[in-house]
């Protein structure tokens, strides 16, 4: 299965659970794909993937699609072992904002579909980060996606932003992917301790939205991973928040069918 982890609003936790998601995947056995199209790179990062200027990224394989490369490679050829086992990525790279207008002007919204197309029968799931804008990269990833979840920081400005960010993945979906399922809004940095993050995550229930059942909690164990570039199924396997995160797959998992 294809999922993108996707909200136009930074900060809520996107390259965390993308790259915590890949890893639990890799972890239980699955030969497992993740593609980082944010430039920040931080999933890759996260990942333990060193890239360097003469590792081919995706930024590479869009490049060669506006014919910046003379000889196109097979996107096989973009795809990096991770030091974590059945755990791969195709890293970012900063390149990806230069090549962004070309892309657009070109309209090659579909190329990253056609790749992955390709790829889809060398893993098992492959997990998609996103920029934290509804730019040229993140159509592209709802384009080639079979689902997408929505992080959810538990904050006011998230809340009011999601339903904006559910009518433009909608009309994508319309246009473009009728496939395309929200397989639901993850509910990140909760804290049960508190009044407020309950009240909002209630409130999107109140709205008919599909809040999934697993929550991530706040833990700055998340942050000693981040640093220490070891997601938390490999760094921390019997630690609370990485229940949470094996109960979220699960729950996507189930949502195949």
């Amino acid at each position: 299965m294809i999922v993108v982890v996707f909200n136009q609003k930074g900060g809520v936790g996107k390259s965390t659970i993308s790259t915590n998601l890949a890893a639990q995947s890799a972890k239980v056995g699955h030969k497992t794909l993740l593609v980082d199209l944010d430039a920040q790179g931080n999933s890759t990062h996260y990942a333990g993937f060193d890239a360097s200027e003469k590792s081919n990224s995706v930024a590479d394989m869009f490049k060669q699609v506006v014919g910046i490369f003379r000889t196109a490679k097979k996107p096989i050829e973009f795809i990096h072992p991770t030091p974590f086992e059945n755990l791969f990525v195709m890293p970012s790279s900063p390149a990806l904002a230069d090549v962004e207008r070309e892309l657009e002007s070109r309209y090659k919204i579909f190329k990253l579909k056609d790749a992955l197309k390709e790829l889809k029968g060398e893993f098992d799931n492959i997990f998609i980060d996103t920029p934290p804008n509804f730019n040229f990269y993140s159509k592209a990833a709802l384009i080639a996606a079979d689902g997408f979840c929505v992080p959810f920081d538990c904050d006011d400005f998230s809340a009011q932003a999601i339903l904006r960010l559910l009518d433009n993945a909608m009309e994508l979906k319309e246009d473009h992917n009728p496939e395309l399922r929200l397989l639901g809004i993850v509910v990140n940095q909760f804290n049960s301790q508190a009044k407020l993050p309950g009240e909002l995550v209630n409130s999107l229930k109140s709205e008919g939205l599909p809040v999934l059942d697993s929550y991530i909690s706040a833990t700055v164990k998340v942050k000693e991973s981040h640093s220490k570039r070891i997601p938390l199924p490999f760094y921390l396997p019997k630690h609370k928040v990485t229940g949470q995160i094996a109960a979220l797959f699960a729950e996507l998992n189930a949502d195949k069918t």
